[in-house]
C-alpha cells in the first residue's frame, strides 16, 4: 500500500469513525449516570430522517441538523421517563425506540416524499461540505508533511470536528467538574448522592438529554455529511458498534476515542478492498462487509479483558423512605 493510498484509507477511516464516535459518547454519558441505553441505534436514525427531511424540505442544513437533535432527544426523553420515572426495564426501553425508530421513519420517508422510504438527494445548502483548514493549500507541496494536513487533517466538514473535539470536553466534564464527579457517583452509588442532597433523577435526565444531543449530531451527520440523504436503516448497525466499543473502551472517553477510530478504520479498509482475488479464490464482497462487526467480536471477544460497567447500571433508583 503506497503512501497516498494509506492517506485515502486512513481518511476514510476519520470519516466513519465520527458517527461512531459521537454514539459512543453519548453512551458513555448515559450509561455513567447508570442508564443503559441499547436506543444509540434507534436515535441515530431518527435523528438522520428528520435533519435530512428537514434539510431537503427548507434547503438549510442547520435547520436540518436542530430538527436531527431535537428528534433524537425526543425518544431520549422517551426513554427516561421509561427507565428512570417509571422504573422501567431499560433494555426493553432501548430495544423499542430501535424498532420505532426503523419503522417510522421510513413510514413517513413514505408519506411525505414517496421515493420508496428515502428523502430526496441533499444538494447546495441542504448538506454540510467539507472545511479547508487556514494553509492547508499552501502546505500541500511539502512532502509528507504537506498532504497529512491538507488531506488527511483539512477537508471534512464541521461535525468531524465537533466530534474530536468532544473527547477532551467530555473527559473534562467528567473528570474535572463537580457535574461529572455528581453523574459518575449517580451511576456507581445513587443512594450517597441522595443523602448528599443530589437528585438522582435530575442528573440521569440530564445525562439522557446530553446522550440525545450526541445522537442527533451522529445521525445528522450520517444524512448530512458523510451521505446525502436518508435511505432505509442507513445507521447499519452503528449503534450497537458504538455500543461495543463503549465496553471496548471501559466508559473511558480517551480510550472510546482510540476505539472507534480502529472500527473506523476495519470498515474503511473493507470498503476499500472488494473482491480480492488470492489466486486460489476471491474473497467475497459480502464477508468484506461483514468483516467489520466479525473483527469487533473477536477484538471484545479476546483483547478487552475484564470491562466493569458503572455498579448501578440498569438499575432504577427507589427513592429510600
Amino acid at each position: 500500500m503506497d503512501f497516498l493510498t494509506t492517506l485515502q484509507v486512513l481518511d476514510s477511516a476519520i470519516r466513519l469513525a465520527t458517527p461512531l464516535l459521537l454514539a459512543c459518547l453519548a453512551g458513555l454519558f448515559s450509561e455513567r449516570a447508570g442508564i443503559l441505553d441499547i436506543g444509540l441505534e434507534g436515535k441515530m436514525l431518527a435523528a438522520a430522517f428528520f435533519s435530512a427531511a428537514t434539510a431537503s424540505i427548507t434547503g438549510d442544513v442547520w435547520l436540518g441538523l436542530g430538527a436531527g437533535i431535537v428528534a433524537s432527544m425526543a425518544l431520549s426523553l422517551v426513554h427516561g421517563l421509561a427507565s428512570i420515572t417509571f422504573r422501567g426495564n431499560q433494555l426493553i426501553s432501548g430495544v423499542a425506540i430501535n424498532f420505532l425508530a426503523a419503522g417510522l421513519t421510513v413510514l413517513i420517508a413514505q408519506a411525505w416524499f414517496s421515493q420508496g422510504g428515502r428523502t430526496p438527494s441533499l444538494i447546495g445548502t441542504g448538506r454540510f461540505e467539507p472545511l479547508t483548514l487556514p494553509g492547508a493549500e499552501m502546505l500541500a507541496g511539502i512532502p509528507l508533511v504537506g498532504p497529512i494536513y491538507s488531506e488527511l487533517i483539512s477537508g471534512h466538514s464541521i461535525l468531524v470536528y465537533v466530534a474530536f473535539l468532544m473527547v477532551p470536553l467530555t473527559w473534562w466534564l467528567l473528570f474535572r467538574t463537580r457535574f461529572g464527579l455528581r453523574l459518575r457517583a449517580v451511576g456507581e452509588a445513587p443512594e450517597a448522592v441522595d443523602t448528599a442532597g443530589v437528585s438522582v433523577v435530575g442528573v440521569r435526565y440530564v445525562a439522557v438529554c446530553i446522550c440525545g444531543i450526541l445522537c442527533g449530531l451522529a445521525g445528522a451527520y450520517l444524512a448530512t455529511a458523510l451521505q446525502a440523504g436518508f435511505v432505509k436503516d442507513m445507521t447499519a448497525g452503528r449503534g450497537f458498534i458504538a455500543l461495543a466499543a463503549l465496553i471496548f473502551a471501559k466508559w473511558r472517553p480517551w480510550h472510546a476515542l482510540y476505539a472507534c477510530l480502529l472500527f473506523g478504520l476495519l470498515q474503511a479498509v473493507a470498503l476499500r478492498y472488494q473482491n480480492i482475488d488470492l489466486g486460489a479464490f476471491v474473497v467475497p464482497v459480502q464477508f468484506m462487509d461483514a468483516l467489520p462487526y466479525i473483527l469487533t467480536v473477536v477484538i471484545l471477544a479476546g483483547f478487552v479483558g475484564k470491562a466493569i460497567p458503572p455498579r448501578a447500571g440498569g438499575q432504577p433508583y427507589v427513592k429510600e423512605s
